[in-house]
């Protein structure tokens, strides 16, 4: 059974900077294509960052240079460093997880910029 725990959501400033991780089970990060994923009040969800098993990365243009993806083979989990953040960055985000054609979310974790 694959779960995917986010934490570390929470308020911060614009221009501020929050990190998010995903602790997985059930299924290996440095094995599998891994994400983040955001949704913003009434807008839909979109893709933020992924990580493939070879290490490869692809962002979003809106937070490309701002935001890193990787991950911590030891402990199993998935991080999103967001730096200079902006209102726009409010949304929930979730982690996901790609293993054999099914993908898999988390929970979600709220991160919300204030101006």
């Amino acid at each position: 059974q694959v779960q995917l725990v986010e934490s570390g959501g929470g308020l911060v400033q614009a221009g501020g900077s929050l990190r998010v991780s995903c602790a997985a089970s059930g299924i290996i990060v440095s094995l599998n294509t891994m994400g983040w994923y955001r949704q913003a009040p009434t807008k839909a969800r979109e893709l933020v960052a992924l990580m493939t098993s070879s290490g490869r990365t692809t962002y979003a243009d809106s937070v490309n240079g701002r935001f890193t993806i990787s991950r911590d083979n030891v402990k199993n989990t998935v991080y999103l460093q967001m730096t200079s953040l902006k209102p726009e960055d409010t949304a929930v985000y979730y982690c996901t997880a790609d293993r054999t054609s099914v993908h898999y979310w988390g929970q979600g974790t709220q991160v919300t910029v204030s101006s």
